[in-house]
């Protein structure tokens, strides 16, 4: 904000008036100046703990709760045929340069802080609109462009930063203002006022501030010869004695402790000038004058406050020089500049100007040399138009405050010299007439401008928050109804998976069951287990043929059983299939929209994989078996039949079954027709006839013959016997026949088949299992349990991991939601408090 050196305010303050009243009283009265001086330093000191106390709050909700923005404003033209009379600008952050929001600067009717507000909020407000500067940061401003320094576009910025890393460097700016803040009570709490006389080298500073004292005390040389601060104090503060005080290094100057200074007369002053030239540090020289005019007329001694003159080294002697006046600036009530009227403004005393600006909206201007000048005029012209530039308001009131002068002239004696006259005339009236203005001024001047900046930080992170809760709240409305049906419908799905689970075991179980049970039954009847099978009983090849006819039939009927668990896995991968294609179906009804459906490729053919014979067969079924490949699991279920060498070998039982043709013609009549249902008539005959056959078998050795042919000769040697052998032997003749000619073909399939199932029902009882049909159907169950149960774990998986992110999200969106709530009410609260500020310390008394 502008603030002018006269004020123009409508309502002034009592203090106000007098100082009005005094600005052209050469006679001070004292009373008056310090009255209204202290009522101005009162509201200024509560104001500067009311606003260092907003920076601390600002720095702890800048670590602790809210990440602050650090705004980058633009303006935005109008449109053609517009009629708005506030300008927007566009609102983009240095994290996030590319997102812009169209946004209003401006002052309330009824109020004077800075405001900002989005474009429809701003449309129903009246306002004033502020000067561009006011859209701009002054004190917490972060130099973060690259490339060209002129720069604005949001491209220029370094967006690469972080938006913790922006936060940290707003934070150490933060910090460096309250540690200024400290700075500028105590400044204001010091009844005394410190003159800082500074300007380019040769500009004639020295000689300007002899000029001022009327003394030669200042070392003069057309070389550069100040290289230390010398402070001007009257003599009266040392007991009335004129010396000077060279503070040691590192001591803090107390005029009571000895031991932080080192005495000498001033004639030596010139002297310890030249000696610390070079001195890397910064040497300080505090000199005691006694100035024996009237107050009405001294500078020092002014019967009203104590003044200090600091004479400073050039700016651009070198940089180390420059920076330590740049840092004893914050210290300084009033800054008089001196600026040669032949070279003007260098670099280093714009850069200077602009950056003592910010605080102190009056400056001090000394135009030196101007004498020499031939075209005053242009001269005059030249330099107003730099000042107008880099201080508007001392160009504004130029006339009291830049003042083209020649100091060498002032001091010749008995010469009149009008120009100086008026310029000293005009520094007393400044610096103690005016010293609310030339002392409190700059203090108010850098309240304003940082408390705007904190209104434009708080006014722009609560547009930011507005957005934030916008966006968490339509998250919300989005996630939370997702988020609620998963909860509700993961009972739901679990429930489906495990009836999807149990569905395909129970149905591939029974199935299996019930296949390998009609199977046996089958086999057991001299048939083939399955009429769908590739298998095909031998053709009979006669009775020569008969021992390969019962292998071939042997290993038939152990072919078609391992055709129906083939069956029975064919028929649990069809129903394994089912099941999963049922999981995706519920995937697909369960799972939010966004969440990876699974990529898993069921392949039936995977199941039932061929493995090695289990561990749990006998040592020597495993011993006959060695190096035979089995579909199926790890006991003793009969599988791979056709492959095992045991189940092959074919005995004289397979032919003719002695066991079984005597149960069936002397057991249970009952159980002999389950036993077996196609026993013929030829059965009493075919029992001698299966005796004789054992004379062509493998099954009776030489001795028993030999026995058997003495006992048919004993028999033949009874005689009664030989009445009736005739007729017996007849009758076999005819019983061998018919056995062999007619039943052999047949009943060989049935006694096979019956011993088969026989062997494979005890081969699967053995060592403890659970037999050939209950062992297969649990098998085929557990492998369609395991297919269908990591479908079913891969879905409850996605699904966990959906729901945990999707509940992630809600909750993320209500903890942004909670923040950028509390963040809106703490940044208006913020505004609020820096307004309450502004009025109490009356800092918009004194704006344009």
């Amino acid at each position: 904000m502008a603030q002018s050196y006269f004020p123009a305010a409508k309502v002034a303050s009592p203090a106000q008036e007098t100082f009005d009243l005094l600005a052209g009283d050469k006679q001070l009265r004292v009373e008056d100046v310090q009255e209204a001086y202290v009522e101005q330093k009162d509201r200024l000191v509560n104001a500067i703990d009311s606003t260092t106390s907003i920076l601390g709050e600002i720095k702890k909700f800048n670590k602790e709760e809210w990440v602050i923005r650090y705004p980058q404003l633009s303006e935005q033209p109008a449109e053609e045929g517009s009629s708005r009379k506030v300008p927007r600008r566009s609102l983009s952050f240095a994290d996030e340069p590319l997102t812009e929001t169209d946004v209003v600067i401006q002052r309330p009717a009824h109020g004077r802080s800075i405001t900002v507000s989005s474009v429809a909020d701003a449309a129903e407000a009246t306002s004033a609109p502020l000067d561009d500067k006011a859209s701009e940061f002054q004190i917490l401003r972060l130099d973060l462009k690259i490339g060209a320094a002129n720069s604005s576009h949001p491209a220029a910025l370094v967006s690469q930063l972080e938006k913790a890393s922006i936060a940290n460097l707003l934070d150490e700016r933060i910090t460096a203002s309250i540690s200024h803040m400290s700075k500028l009570r105590a400044r204001v709490e010091d009844t005394s006022s410190k003159v800082l006389v500074t300007g380019d080298l040769n500009a004639g500073k020295s000689t300007f501030v002899n000029a001022l004292l009327r003394r030669e005390v200042m070392p003069v040389d057309q070389q550069p010869c100040t290289t230390a601060f010398c402070e001007v104090h009257d003599a009266a503060e040392n007991e009335g004695k004129e010396e000077v005080h060279v503070v040691r290094e590192g001591a803090s100057y107390d005029i009571r402790d000895e031991s932080t200074y080192t005495r000498a007369p001033i004639s030596d002053l010139e002297e310890i000038v030249n000696e610390y030239e070079d001195s890397v540090h910064q040497v300080l020289i505090k000199l005691y004058l006694a100035d024996t005019r009237a107050p009405a007329e001294s500078l020092l001694n002014n019967g009203v406050v104590d003044i200090s003159l600091i004479d400073a080294p050039g700016l651009n002697r070198d940089s180390l020089k420059t920076t330590a006046v740049f840092a004893r600036q914050e210290e300084i009530d009033v800054v008089v500049f001196v600026v040669s009227a032949e070279n003007h403004f260098t670099l280093s005393a714009k850069e200077f100007l602009q950056n003592a600006s910010n605080e102190k909206a009056y400056l001090f201007i000394v135009v030196n040399k101007f004498d020499q000048i031939k075209n005053k005029d242009k001269c005059k012209r030249l330099v107003l138009d730099q000042i107008r530039q880099l201080s508007p308001g001392t160009y504004e009131d130029a006339e009291d405050l830049v003042h083209f002068v020649d100091s060498a002239s002032a001091l010749q004696p008995y010469t009149a010299n009008p120009a100086f006259d008026d310029l000293e005339s005009a520094l007393r009236s400044f610096v103690l007439v005016k010293r609310s203005k030339s002392k409190l001024g700059p203090v108010q001047t850098y309240l304003s401008n940082l408390l705007g900046d904190i209104e434009l930080l708080a006014g722009t992170n609560k547009i930011l928050a507005e957005q934030e809760l916008k966006q968490a709240q339509e998250e919300l409305a989005s996630k939370r109804p997702i988020v609620e049906k998963m909860k509700g419908g993961r009972d739901s799905l679990e429930e489906g998976l495990e009836a999807v689970e149990e569905e395909g075991v129970s149905k591939a179980t029974n199935k299996t069951r019930t296949r390998l049970t009609d199977a046996l039954e089958r086999v057991g009847q001299g048939k083939l287990a399955v009429e769908e099978g590739m298998a095909k009983l031998p053709s009979w090849p006669g009775l020569l043929g008969v021992w390969d006819y019962a292998r071939e039939v042997r290993r038939a009927l152990l072919e078609s059983l391992d055709a129906a668990v083939k069956l029975s896995e064919d028929e649990a991968r069809v129903i394994t299939t089912a099941g999963v294609t049922k999981v995706k179906d519920l995937g697909e009804a369960h799972l939010p929209e966004g969440v990876e459906r699974s990529r898993r490729v069921f392949m039936p053919e995977a199941m039932f994989s061929t493995i090695r014979r289990g561990a749990k067969a006998s040592k020597s079924r495993r011993s006959s078996t060695h190096g035979a490949v089995v579909a199926g699991g790890t006991i003793g279920l009969g599988i791979g039949l056709s492959n095992r060498p045991d189940m092959l070998d074919t005995t004289f039982f397979d032919i003719f079954d002695v066991s079984h043709q005597f149960w069936v013609s002397f057991g249970d009549k009952e159980e002999n027709e389950k036993e077996d249902e196609g026993v013929s008539a030829l059965s009493i005959v075919s029992v001698g006839a299966g005796a004789l056959s054992l004379v062509g078998g493998k099954a009776i050795g030489a001795r028993g013959l030999v026995e058997g042919m003495m006992h048919v000769a004993d028999l033949f040697g009874n005689e009664g016997t030989r009445k009736w052998i005739a007729p017996v032997v007849g009758a076999f003749a005819i019983g061998a026949t018919a056995y062999f000619v007619l039943e052999l073909p047949q009943s060989i399939p049935r006694t096979v088949g019956r011993r088969v199932r026989n062997s494979v029902v005890q081969d699967g009882q053995a060592d403890g299992g659970e037999g050939y049909v209950e062992g297969n159907a649990k098998r085929i169950g557990r492998e369609t349990r395991k297919v269908l149960r990591l479908a079913s774990w891969d879905l409850k998986e996605r699904f966990r991991s959906a729901m945990e992110e999707r509940v992630r999200e809600v909750k993320s969106m209500e903890e942004m939601a909670r923040k950028a709530n509390r963040a809106m009410e703490w940044f208006e609260q913020v505004s609020t408090r820096s307004d309450t500020i502004r009025v109490e310390a009356r800092l918009g008394e004194l704006s344009a």
